[in-house]
């Protein structure tokens, strides 16, 4: 670990003079770009110092321990050397945790698509769930919330819908809840009381700058047609409603929401430009899609990474084995309990794999 950190040290001191030289210093977008490079290692730098002065101070409680007579000065002593072996145990547990690998997209804005899977309306009506508890957690954050396309039901759900979260490091926490949540309770609609187990799938793209992906406008078809509303009803009298087809991939982004062609056109090009850049991440687009059909699955019943059972009021992440009796609060958008247990067993996975 020691020859890391001293790499990440030279690191600091090389971008340190890096962005003193002239060339840099009047360019105000290099000067952007090495000062982010720099503010990521300078928390580990400024650690690894904590922790070399620690060191030099516990080498001289040794020295004293070995070459005092006086037991007062040795009782002293001994105290100092353990109070710097806990600090430095302590030191030594942040810089592992300082040096696990980031994920570069943690900074970005993110889209969320939310299907229904299996269970027909009541898998629909639970698509409207998932959607209201993102909106009160981003809601909860100090997040920005944009719709972007949605295809609602006549009862009040949506066969699917998708939306853009703005923050601060929103990918960071909503990555997290990509897959397949399984809902288990009572439909309004159940004369009997059944229990009834519906499904839906959410997915979590990393929102993409045009400046990562550049897509050629002789790649897209576009096609416009009017707005759909509850029973295919069309709710607008003109061609506002965009599809945008990416012919290389085959990808199809539909976005009606907004009464503006021009504005669904660049909704449409948003969403598609996350997906391929979630797409571009993997150089192999077969190996991709493979990925992508593990992370959102089928939205089989079987397939889940999450269980939210109404009847008994209780949530179960499956992922870390996490169960919690207080859905009501959850399904409001308390949900950062659950993603900072997600957050801590990642964490633990890989300081594991790094010992």
């Amino acid at each position: 670990m020691r020859e890391k950190l001293l790499a990440v040290v030279e690191k600091s001191e090389r971008l340190t003079e890096t962005m003193s030289s002239p060339e840099v210093a009047v360019n105000p977008e290099s000067l952007r770009k090495y000062a982010k490079a720099l503010a990521e290692v300078t928390d580990i730098v400024a650690c690894f110092r904590r922790y070399e002065l620690y060191e030099k101070s516990l080498e001289e409680a040794e020295r004293v321990l070995a070459s005092e007579s006086d037991p007062e000065i040795l009782e002293l002593a001994q105290e100092e050397r353990d109070q710097l072996r806990t600090s430095l145990s302590g030191l030594e547990h942040e810089l592992k945790l300082l040096l696990l690998p980031t994920d570069p997209n943690d900074e970005k804005n993110t889209i969320l698509e939310i299907r229904a899977g299996t269970g027909g309306e009541e898998a629909a009506l639970f698509v409207a769930d998932l959607f209201r508890m993102y909106s009160r957690f981003a809601e909860l954050k100090g997040w920005k919330m944009e719709m972007i396309s949605s295809n609602p039901t006549d009862l009040g759900g949506f066969k699917e819908i998708s939306f853009q979260i703005s923050g601060e490091r929103v990918y960071s926490q909503l990555k997290w809840e990509a897959g397949v949540h399984r809902v288990q309770r009572v439909p309004d609609t159940e004369a009997q009381g059944r229990i009834h187990t519906s499904a839906a799938t959410v997915a979590v793209l990393p929102e993409a700058q045009e400046i990562e992906i550049q897509i050629d406008p002789n790649d897209l078809q576009i096609d416009v047609y009017r707005s759909q509303g509850h029973g295919g009803q069309s709710v607008n009298t003109t061609d506002s409603a965009v599809r945008v087809t990416h012919k290389p991939t085959g990808l199809v982004v539909t976005c009606q929401d907004e009464k503006s062609q021009f504005k669904n056109k660049a909704q449409a090009l948003r969403v598609l430009r996350a997906r391929l850049y979630d797409l571009k991440q993997h150089q192999d687009v077969s190996a991709r899609s493979e990925e992508r059909r593990s992370q959102v699955g089928s939205g089989d019943r079987s397939e889940r990474i999450r269980t939210y059972n109404f009847p008994q009021n209780r949530m179960t992440d499956h992922r870390i084995g996490l169960t919690l009796y207080n859905l009501d609060r959850i399904v409001e958008g308390e949900i950062q309990g659950v993603i900072d247990a997600l957050i801590a067993a990642d964490r633990a996975a890989k300081l594991a794999e790094l010992n």
